[in-house]
This record gives C-alpha cells, sequence and structure tokens, in this order.
C-alpha cells in the first residue's frame, strides 16, 4: 500500500469530518475502519444546535458541501429538551431565537459523514483494523493492521479516532478508561410511544438517567445509563434492561405500556475517557477517544465534529508552520471545549446525588429560569448563532482555508 499523507483511523463522525477538511485542503488521505458501512451504533440520535452550526459552517465553506441540508431532509426538527428529576418533578424549555437541533439514527448520520469524506477526496478502506502504531525515532509513522502480514501503512500523519477502545492511544498511552465514573450505556429504538414530542427528554434517576429521542418513521432511541461501580456490565441482564427500566418507572411506564421494541439492545462502556495529551509527534487524536465525559447533555456529536476540524487544522498548521500539531491542538481544546466539560462535570455530579436531583427539581418547578439556562448550555446554543465564531466556539484557522 501506498503512503499517504494522512491516514485516518476510524470512519465515525470524528474520523470522516477529520478526512474531509484534510482531503479537501488538498492531502492524500486513507480513511480507515473495521466495520463496514451502514452500520449500527449506540447514541444519543441527536446533533444539537452547537452541532448542527458546525455542520454548517463547513458546507459555507466548501469544505462538505451539502452535508448540512441532506442531514436535515433525513432527520427530524428538535426543538428543545425535556428534563425530569427522581421525583417526577419536570421543566421542558424551547431552544430560543429559533434555534433546534435534529434526530437521526446514526446508521444514517454516518454514512452521510462517509459519504462527504469519499466526495471530498479521501480514500475508503473498510474492514480493516489498525492495531498497532509504527513508529520512526519516536514518532507515529503509520499503523500495522489485523491479520496483515505485509508491510505497515504508513503516513506523515496519522489522526487516531477509532474510539474509546482504541489499541493506538493505549499503547502511545494518550488516553484510558477513567477509574470513575463507571457508567454504561444500553440503547435499544421503540415503536408506539406515547405522548412523544419534537423534544429530546433526559430523565434523571437516582441510579442513572433514561434518554429518549424521537426519530424519523416513528421510531423513538431510548438509552438508559446505570452506574456499575464495582460491578461490570454483565451484572446486568442486557437483552432486558431497558424494557425493565421502563416499566419500573413511574413517571414513564405508561408511556411505554403500548410501545414495541424493534431492535436488540446495544451495549456500550465504560463512558467515560481520560486523555492524557492530545496527540503526540506524528498523530493527533480526535472524537472520543480525546477524552468523553458522558452523553448526558447529549453534546456527544459536538465534540466529535468540532474536535476533528481542530485536529485537521492542527495537522495543516505543522504543515505550514512546523508547529507539532499536538501542541496546538491541546491549546485548542481547552478553549473550545473547557467550559463545557466544567458544566458536564457539575452535571454529572448532580445527577448522582439524588438529594441534589431533588432540590434541583424543587427549584425549577417554582423559578424556571435556571432549568432554560441549562438546557441553553446543554444544547450549546450560544455557538449557534452569527456570533458563534467569534464567542470561542469551534473554527477552522487560517491553514485550513490556505490549503
Amino acid at each position: 500500500m501506498s503512503a499517504s499523507d494522512v491516514l485516518v483511523v476510524g470512519a465515525g463522525p470524528a474520523g470522516s469530518v477529520a478526512a474531509t477538511v484534510l482531503a479537501r485542503a488538498g492531502l492524500r488521505v486513507r480513511l480507515l475502519d473495521r466495520a463496514r458501512f451502514p452500520r449500527p451504533k449506540l447514541c444519543g440520535d441527536t446533533l444539537n444546535p452547537g452541532a448542527l452550526a458546525l455542520l454548517a459552517r463547513l458546507d459555507r465553506r466548501g469544505i462538505a458541501p451539502g452535508l448540512h441540508r441532506t442531514v436535515h431532509a433525513r432527520a427530524i426538527d428538535v426543538h428543545g429538551m425535556t428534563v425530569s428529576g427522581p421525583d417526577g418533578a419536570t421543566l421542558t424549555a424551547g431552544y430560543p431565537d429559533g434555534l433546534r437541533g435534529v434526530a437521526i439514527s446514526r446508521n444514517h448520520l454516518d454514512q452521510l459523514f462517509v459519504d462527504a469524506a469519499c466526495s471530498a477526496g479521501a480514500d475508503l478502506v473498510e474492514g480493516v483494523r489498525a492495531v498497532a502504531p509504527v513508529l520512526d525515532d519516536g514518532r507515529v509513522a503509520g499503523v500495522q493492521l489485523a491479520g496483515r502480514s505485509s508491510a505497515p501503512w504508513r503516513a506523515r500523519f496519522v489522526v487516531i479516532a477509532d474510539g474509546r477502545g482504541s489499541r493506538l492511544a493505549s499503547a502511545l498511552q494518550l488516553s484510558r478508561f477513567a477509574p470513575a465514573p463507571r457508567r454504561w450505556a444500553f440503547g435499544a429504538y421503540f415503536s408506539d410511544v406515547a405522548q412523544l414530542r419534537t423534544r429530546g427528554e433526559m430523565h434523571l434517576r437516582g441510579d442513572g438517567y433514561i434518554g429518549i429521542a424521537p426519530l424519523p418513521g416513528g421510531l423513538s432511541n431510548v438509552c438508559v445509563v446505570r452506574h456499575v461501580g464495582g460491578r461490570h456490565a454483565h451484572a446486568f441482564d442486557q437483552k432486558t434492561i431497558v424494557a425493565a427500566t421502563l416499566a419500573a418507572d413511574p413517571w414513564l411506564r405508561d408511556r411505554f405500556r403500548a410501545a414495541r421494541q424493534q431492535s436488540a439492545v446495544m451495549v456500550l462502556g465504560p463512558l467515560a475517557i481520560e486523555a492524557r495529551a492530545a496527540g503526540c509527534g506524528g498523530a493527533v487524536l480526535a472524537g472520543d477517544v480525546a477524552g468523553f465525559i458522558d452523553p448526558m447533555t447529549g453534546d456527544g456529536l459536538r465534540f466529535a465534529i468540532g474536535g476533528a476540524m481542530l485536529a485537521a487544522d492542527a495537522i495543516l498548521g505543522e504543515i505550514a508552520t512546523g508547529r507539532p500539531a499536538a501542541e496546538t491542538l491541546v491549546r485548542a481544546r481547552r478553549r473550545a471545549f473547557a467550559g463545557k466539560y466544567r458544566f458536564n462535570r457539575a452535571l454529572r455530579m448532580m445527577a448522582g446525588s439524588p438529594r441534589s436531583l431533588a432540590a434541583a427539581s424543587w427549584l425549577t418547578e417554582r423559578w424556571p429560569a435556571p432549568g432554560e439556562w441549562l438546557i441553553r448550555v446543554a444544547g450549546d446554543v450560544q455557538h449557534a448563532g452569527p456570533a458563534g465564531d467569534a464567542a470561542g466556539d469551534v473554527t477552522l484557522g487560517a491553514q485550513s482555508r490556505a490549503w
């Protein structure tokens, strides 16, 4: 296999967006994934207003023309969020100023991202698994693939975007599963869910939370996130945990009494990832492997898309200026995401405390302003308006525009 300028390992949203930006800049990009698309993926299946703003930016700049419009055409609008506490107290708030998110299944969304990368000129190679980095004088210079006796695939840069269980990032000691919290997600699709609205739902409970999102075709995405602690996810009956959790919930069970489960339960975890660095010589991280707190606020796709844009820009910056991409990226990610990470950690701590949840439910029932602010921040609406570029949001720098 001939050498590439960039190998992108992992063709999910982060890898595909990074490949799209780099290929559109004129680099030879090879995009690898162990799966074949389309493929199922456990996710909340929503893009919040901040994530949609990033797709619009890629479209306006000619990097992924038509992607924003195509996502909207395949999705349904999400106009806000409903949040409930363990006592059933509920807060519903819409996104302000006519902003909206969308809901679309990941098997459809990821195919659109992959198609955009291929349209930009990236070479997609499916059904291959990168198992180890190739090092030249301490710098990442390619990857070794599983089951192949041929020479490694080489590149000047490697984007590591193959998810929380990345063997590449682990081998390079760049990221790891966080020791706490130990949460796992269990998800399935349902039809005929009662009282479904065009809002995302987050139902906080003492032992975790339940996310519900409406999808095209009358389906609903239901994710149950449970705190595992010292146990393993196999301690739960994975086939029945979603249906059993809904049936036992006094505030949700009536809505699911006539619902039908339309898919097997998918399992993902542990959820939290700690990144020790944004990369190293010759390699940068993008997506969940670059650090992930919790899917509670539904902003995982914004982190994936925005982080991929930053990773690609850092590589283009090293080519243009010689400044190490990993050093540029860690500063860029801190500017773009540090505030939201702090917010997510605080929300996660509150969700883990029944007393805090009860107090928050009591407060928002009497004074909705704090809850409305929470939903605005969770939806990244501060980055979705015309001032988003100037407000610390993810941007593509001069390197991306120049190449």
